[in-house]
């Protein structure tokens, strides 16, 4: 039977007036659908049940016509809501709620479960990071450790040659040096007073040979107090062909030439 055989059942009973609330639901909901066969239908139906309606009482409808009607009334009032709740069943199958259940389960838990993936990674990012700075931080210590150990055997070794670097402006300190032919050179010095802006002290080697340009050396700035140390480890020069040091203001980065005067210069021995 097609969905409109047993929906033309139900009209014929609507027409009359006979179904309950729950299958007149169902059929009007069918009808205002569009459904254009059940409405032509329901038009029959009701044209059929308005002639009976007016027929004279002695014009009374054929047995046929009359058993067909009660048979489909009764029909429908005993099927009807056994159909209707088919019909809901037949549209939206169990299964498919279930589907869309574990569906909707399975999406609250992959946005549940990316969040804590992105949170795990999150916090080992956060990890990382910070044992990178650890790290670094250890290594510049170390570092330190490192320089100021082979400062210290410079300055206390008996083969090391002090080298005293007055100041041209005497309200300035003087410097000190010392230059161990193995181990390297060193200088530091006391209350001096820091460069200007984008400005840094260096260190030059002036060669005894005639001629010589001043050799460029390490760049250092004094800390808040004054106090600096600065180290260079591999000279470019023998101490044997360097006649002076000398320390001048450059710019930031240093210079390849000298672009101011010496503000301290000491002979080497």
């Amino acid at each position: 039977m097609s969905t409109h055989d047993e929906f033309r059942e139900l009209i014929e009973a609507y027409a009359l007036g006979s179904l309950d609330s729950a299958d007149r639901a169902v059929i009007e909901a069918h009808l205002a659908s569009g459904c254009a066969e059940c409405a032509k239908a329901l038009q029959e139906a009701r044209w059929l049940v308005s002639q009976l309606a007016h027929l004279a009482p002695t014009a009374e409808p054929s047995d046929m016509l009359k058993g067909r009607l009660l048979q489909t009334v009764r029909a429908e009032a005993a099927g009807g809501p056994a159909r209707q709740q088919e019909a809901r069943g037949a549209a939206i199958p169990w299964w498919l709620w279930a589907g869309v259940a574990a569906l909707l389960l399975f999406s609250v838990y992959s946005a549940w479960n990316e969040q804590r993936l992105r949170n795990a990674v999150a916090t080992l990012q956060q990890q990382a990071e910070a044992q990178r700075a650890e790290r670094l931080m250890l290594e510049e210590q170390l570092r330190a450790a490192k320089l100021q150990a082979h400062e210290a055997m410079i300055w206390m070794d008996p083969k090391s040659v002090k080298i005293m670097l007055p100041p041209k402006d005497p309200k300035m300190p003087q410097l000190e040096a010392m230059w161990h032919p193995e181990l390297g050179l060193c200088v530091r010095g006391w209350k001096v007073p820091s460069p200007g802006d984008n400005r840094v002290l260096q260190l030059w080697l002036i060669p005894k040979k005639a001629g010589g340009k001043p050799m460029p050396s390490v760049t250092f700035w004094p800390d808040a107090s004054g106090t600096f140390s600065a180290m260079v480890e591999n000279p470019p020069d023998a101490m044997s062909a360097t006649q002076a040091l000398a320390v001048t203001e450059e710019p930031i980065g240093g210079s390849q030439q000298p672009t101011s005067a010496p503000m301290w210069v000491g002979g080497v021995s």
